[in-house]
C-alpha cells in the first residue's frame, strides 16, 4: 500500500499512536454530521475526524489533496489520532475505509432530500464555488481540494444542479445500504436522537441532550472566519 507524501512507512515511523477507526460515517455533508461528530465524542468514540479537522490542522490537508489525485493513503497514518470519522472528505472514501477497517461500524447519516439540498445550496455549494477567489494559501488550497473531492468527483461538477444533486444523494444512500451488511450499518437521522445511535453502538443513553449544531448560520460564520 502506497502512502501519502510525508507519510512513508507505518504509523510507528511518524511516532504516532494508531487507534484505528471504530465508527465510519458514510453520510454526505449537511446530514447532521457535526452533530453526529459531537455525539460520538460524547459516547466515547472520539476524537472524531470531520472536515473541520482538515480546516484547522495544516498537517491534514496534504493527505486529502493526495487522495483527490487518486493516490492510495495509509489510512492508519491519516487517522492516527482518531477513533471515528464523519463528513467529507472521509465520507468520499466510505467504501475503502469500511474495507480497511472491517470491524468498524458504519453510520449513514441521512435527512429528507429536499432539506438536504436546500442546506447544501445555502452553505457548501457557495463555499466550493468561490474557492478560486480566495487568497493564495491554505484556505485556497483547502477549497480547491474540497471542490475536487465533493463537487467534481461525487457530483460530476454539478452540485449546483438541484435535481442532479438529489439523484446522486439517493443513489449514494442506496449504494451504501446495498454494500454494507445490515448488522454493521445504521441509517440515522440526527433528529431521532440518542436511542437508535446508542442501541447500534451498544452504549448507554446519556443524560445530556443530543447535540444540535452547525446550522446554516453557523456554517456561514465558519466560512467567513476561515
Amino acid at each position: 500500500m502506497s502512502s501519502f507524501p510525508g507519510t512513508s512507512g507505518s504509523p510507528a515511523d511518524t511516532g504516532a499512536v494508531t487507534i484505528g477507526l471504530a465508527v465510519i460515517g458514510a453520510g454526505f455533508g449537511r446530514t447532521g454530521t457535526n452533530s453526529l461528530k459531537l455525539a460520538l465524542e460524547m459516547l466515547g468514540f472520539g476524537p472524531c475526524h470531520h472536515m473541520f479537522e482538515v480546516l484547522q490542522d495544516p498537517t491534514q490537508l496534504p493527505y486529502w489533496q493526495a487522495a483527490a489525485r487518486g493516490e492510495t493513503p495509509d489510512w492508519n497514518v491519516v487517522f492516527a489520532r482518531f477513533n471515528s470519522a464523519v463528513d467529507w472528505p472521509s465520507a468520499r472514501y466510505w467504501r475503502e475505509l469500511s474495507a480497511f477497517y472491517p470491524d468498524a461500524k458504519v453510520i449513514l447519516s441521512v435527512r429528507p432530500e429536499d432539506k438536504w439540498v436546500d442546506s447544501v445550496n445555502a452553505t457548501i455549494y457557495p463555499a466550493l464555488s468561490s474557492w478560486e477567489t480566495r487568497p493564495e494559501g491554505m484556505s485556497r488550497d483547502h477549497g480547491k481540494m474540497a471542490n475536487e473531492t465533493i463537487n467534481n468527483q461525487i457530483f460530476d461538477g454539478r452540485l449546483g444542479d438541484r435535481e442532479h444533486a438529489k439523484a446522486v444523494y439517493r443513489a449514494h444512500v442506496k449504494e451504501v445500504q446495498a454494500t454494507i451488511r445490515p448488522d454493521r450499518l445504521l441509517a440515522f437521522d440526527v433528529a431521532e436522537g440518542w436511542v437508535p445511535l446508542c442501541g447500534f453502538l451498544g452504549v448507554a443513553v446519556p443524560e445530556e441532550p443530543f447535540p444540535r449544531t452547525n446550522s446554516t448560520e453557523e456554517f456561514k460564520a465558519r466560512v467567513k472566519a476561515g
